[in-house]
């Protein structure tokens, strides 16, 4: 059974080969620690654009969740009704779901790259699928919003940085750094004025 401290270094390992990962691919990647509600990485490029990441890692053969994170439930007594997917917590918020390779295994971690929204979708399609095999009443726990996702369900996901790098944009606050069309000509200006000066 995963104890407190082994989760912890589950979710730091993980933030940081993530944060690895993003930098051997040309992203500056700054990690939160948990300090930063739904997210704990952002990537920026070299042209300032950025993406908010979540990152969610195991050490072991699936991912816990909560399916309260992606569904609005509702309960009709010890019954289950979701009544719709939840908004994002962030625009464009990805998610890398990593699975770490046990310590000298020679084996190497896997790495799945989805939108949340996409992650929501799949979280709730299985949860749904789990609560009609049960006639909506969750066994043991009725009230439990927990539930389980298998490397099996993010396969299409696998390996698909393509997912992050189609989220980084420009911010506003990088574009008005950026000199104006009118701020380059008047410099050009100014510059061929002080060479005729010195000519």
């Amino acid at each position: 059974m995963a104890t407190g401290r082994s989760n912890y270094l589950t979710k730091q390992t993980g933030e940081y080969i993530v944060a690895a990962e993003l930098s051997r691919r040309g992203f500056i990647a700054t990690t939160f620690t948990g300090n930063v509600p739904s997210y704990d990485i952002v990537a920026v490029d070299d042209q300032g654009g950025h993406a908010l990441v979540q990152v969610k890692a195991i050490a072991a053969a699936s991912w816990q969740l909560n399916v309260g994170q992606f569904a609005d439930v509702a309960f009709d007594g010890p019954k289950q009704i979701i009544q719709g997917q939840l908004d994002d917590p962030y625009p464009d918020l990805v998610c890398v779901m990593v699975q770490i390779a046990p310590p000298d295994s020679g084996r190497a971690d896997r790495f799945f790259i989805l939108p949340w929204r996409e992650l929501g979708k799949i979280v709730i399609a299985g949860h749904s699928r789990f609560l009609a095999k049960h006639g909506g009443v969750r066994p043991r726990s009725p009230a439990s919003l927990h539930t389980a996702v298998h490397p099996e369900a993010l396969a299409h996901w696998e390996g698909r940085w393509q997912v992050l790098t189609r989220r980084v944009r420009p911010t506003p606050a990088n574009t008005t750094l950026q000199p104006t069309t009118h701020a380059r000509k008047a410099r050009g200006k100014s510059r061929e004025g002080a060479r005729a000066g010195r000519g």
